[in-house]
């Protein structure tokens, strides 16, 4: 699959799935440019259906600029509209994470950052990259 290039202020209310609209995956700069990968979004409506709960993307698509400010890795998937940072209401992240490898086994980006000092709430980085990338902290 590939990313696809949106608008945020003429689609930012377009559905890419059941409960995902592209506005939630929108730089947090706020620049007009969303890009978004359609597989990504699949694997996201999977975590919401599995789980049943509102999922919150805490991180998506990121421009370089906003990348280096947040000290993303200068070859994050987010750049490239593949990954995005979530958090599943009243889950804990590890357990989103577990479910995450059922979907991705062999391939995809799966990092579990959890909840601990200075970190108010855990979360969990997917992305749809061809090779496979585990990492906690």
């Amino acid at each position: 699959m590939a990313s696809e290039m949106y608008s945020l202020k003429t689609d930012g209310d377009k559905p890419l799935s059941e409960n995902f609209k592209v506005k939630e995956f929108a730089c947090k700069d706020g620049a007009n440019t969303v890009l978004v990968d359609s597989e990504l979004v699949e694997v996201l409506q999977k975590v919401r259906d599995h789980f049943n709960r509102p999922v919150t993307i805490t991180s998506g698509y990121r421009t370089i600029g906003h990348n280096k400010r947040v000290g993303g890795s200068p070859n994050s998937q987010h750049l490239l509209g593949t990954a995005a940072d979530i958090q599943v209401k009243d889950t804990p992240p590890e357990f989103v994470a577990e479910y995450a490898e059922t979907l991705l086994s062999g391939r995809g980006g799966i990092g579990l950052y959890r909840k601990k000092q200075g970190r108010a709430k855990g979360w969990v980085h997917i992305d749809v990259r061809q090779k496979k990338a585990r990492w906690q902290l």
